[in-house]
């Protein structure tokens, strides 16, 4: 297969951006009209005609640490572009900060996605590159980017340096929640923790765990949507410079060549994908994510493609939360191509023969990627588990699904029963798990109902629900939790997430009641209520739905149309195939 999937190169005449600019002879009226107010903004006919025009989609904000250099970073895929013969437009897009923005920026990743898609299909665009890191916004470029049909490729913001706290290498995240539970158990107190406040974020870039940002970049890198090796590189080393100006001129050879995300978007790049994610013990969000995004192509991906590949692929990362290592040390030791091209040993794991942005094959990326630390990326052989660390759960509790990070468990938990203390919401949660009164034991199941993708809304990172403080102090330090939430990548615990369908539309999370015994039994993938069906059918009957907690917005155009956490928690209407004409620029 050619560049371009054996397409015909194509001529200046067959550029988008032709369309509205026209060529070196006198346009007509519409086409005169936009040169005239390109010549407005100061660009000379020379500069753009006839040229591929470059849509850099940038999520930098003042409010997003994650994606703080990608101001600077898009210079270099500008002097990238301009060196290959094309014209770069910089438009600033949405920006989905995981730290601050609420109630989550899971709600806003449609609307990044729906942005992305409007912007390119509307703009003089011949071709992408998308510019994104933290969680949500890989997904989200990456959907609107396929909806909109034209050649994209995606630059990935890179994890920040690792952390310090008194001569310890800290982890986004994982290490919040430890350090946070030995300060509840009055194991550390306030000096320390305002030392870890100030070391644990060292630099621009995502988290440097294995939490759902490295998880969806690594993700991208597999699916053929990034240079080699891309995902991996530090925010901050210049490694990542040459790469964002790589991708600016990789782009406009994409566009000659036609080389759609359609061309590299293929089932088997999903699946590809998806073993990526369960090899580096990933972020149990990539689940919904790759799901929606496989939606858009029109890839048929269901939770028990996930289940089925995990029962094959082993861990090879050993990288926190299920791990040792930070995402800084992964880079030394080799990346993500060092891990596929290991990953690539085990018969059956990856489509090596695929097309991705580089116009030749997934296999040709990695082939011979040498690995540098066989502790950090390990062997089939001495993998961190012979299988991958997720399971996919159904059972009366979880008719459509649910899922768990296994491997970042308590062993002694994955085959438990215990009463269930359940929580209406997690206002009530925070208010009351500390309280002795309710008997919670190292046994009890915590159960949190309203935190899906309509009760959450938008269904928030709660599912690591905390552990009582007086059971903390008594050096607890998991226990089963069952949700309908997400939780972040970079949390561990036997937490049971994504519950489908989610209390708030009625599902089974609905009906627990406390003392109710939950069983999760992680081998045989279950997890049920364990009462009669006649008693449970009661229960239902007398269920009443909660009000709606939107009227009007936005929010209430997300609670109409967003789909469940096992199809991806996508707007039904984008996901759905079907004609949506070019506009037409006359």
């Amino acid at each position: 297969m050619t560049a371009g999937g054996g397409k015909a190169r194509k001529t200046p005449g067959q550029l988008r951006s032709y369309r509205w600019f026209g060529g070196d002879q006198m346009p007509g009226l519409r086409a005169f009209g936009h040169r005239s107010r390109m010549r407005g903004l100061g660009y000379a006919a020379a500069e753009h005609l006839g040229k591929p025009v470059i849509g850099i989609l940038n999520t930098w904000s003042d409010i997003n640490p994650c994606h703080m250099h990608l101001r600077e970073r898009a210079q270099q895929v500008k002097r990238g572009v301009w060196q290959a013969g094309g014209f770069p437009l910089e438009f600033p897009v949405a920006t989905l900060s995981e730290t601050y923005q609420k109630p989550t920026p899971m709600m806003y990743r449609n609307l990044l996605s729906m942005e992305t898609e409007e912007l390119l299909r509307s703009y003089p665009i011949d071709g992408a590159v998308l510019m994104g890191g933290c969680d949500k916004t890989t997904p989200a470029l990456l959907m609107g980017a396929a909806s909109a049909g034209i050649p994209a490729i995606y630059v990935p913001a890179g994890p920040m340096l690792r952390g310090n706290f008194r001569g310890q290498p800290l982890g986004s995240g994982t290490d919040v929640w430890k350090y946070w539970d030995d300060y509840r158990a009055g194991l550390i107190g306030e000096c320390e923790m305002a030392e870890v406040e100030c070391g644990i974020a060292r630099s621009a870039g995502h988290c440097m765990t294995m939490g759902t940002a490295s998880t969806m970049t690594s993700a991208a890198e597999a699916l053929g949507m990034t240079l080699p090796g891309a995902a991996s590189i530090p925010a901050v080393d210049s490694a990542h410079y040459r790469m964002a100006s790589a991708s600016g001129s990789r782009i406009v050879d994409m566009v000659w060549a036609d080389l759609t995300p359609a061309d590299i978007l293929t089932r088997e790049a999903f699946e590809d994908a998806v073993a990526t994610v369960l090899a580096l013990g990933g972020s149990t969000n990539a689940f919904i994510h790759l799901i929606a995004m496989a939606g858009r192509c029109g890839v048929p991906l269901t939770l028990d493609d996930f289940d089925a590949i995990a029962r094959r692929v082993p861990v090879l990362a050993n990288i926190r939360p299920s791990g040792a290592y930070l995402m800084e040390d992964f880079y030394y030791a080799g990346g993500l191509r060092g891990l596929l091209a290991r990953l690539a040993t085990v018969p059956g794991a990856l489509h090596p023969s695929r097309l991705t942005v580089t116009g030749g094959t997934f296999g040709e990326q990695i082939d011979g990627a040498p690995v540098y630390n066989d502790d950090v990326i390990r062997s089939p052989e001495t993998a961190l588990s012979a299988e991958g660390g997720v399971a996919v759960l159904r059972g009366n509790l979880a008719p459509h699904g649910a899922v768990i990070k296994h491997i970042a468990a308590d062993p002694r938990l994955l085959k438990h029963t215990g009463p269930a203390v359940v929580f209406e919401d997690y206002r009530q949660m925070q208010a009351q798990i500390d309280d002795q009164a309710l008997g919670i034991t190292p046994d009890s199941v915590l159960v949190l109902r309203e935190a899906g993708p309509v009760g959450g809304p938008g269904m928030p990172e709660y599912g690591m629900l905390p552990i009582p403080k007086y059971l903390l102090t008594r050096g607890v330090r998991d226990m089963v939790r069952v949700s309908d939430a997400r939780m972040s990548g970079t949390s561990y615990g036997a937490c049971v997430l994504h519950v489908a369908p989610e209390s708030h539309v009625g599902g089974p999370l609905a009906l627990v009641r406390t003392g109710d015994p939950v069983t999760l039994d992680v081998p045989s993938r279950t997890l049920s209520l364990d009462i009669p069906e006649r008693e449970l059918a009661s229960r239902r009957a007398r269920w009443q739905p909660p009000p709606a907690r939107f009227e009007r917005g936005y929010g209430a155009l997300y609670a109409e149309h967003i789909t469940q956490a096992d199809q991806g928690c996508d707007f039904g209407f984008l996901a759905r195939r079907g004609a949506y004409p070019e506009p037409d620029p006359q």
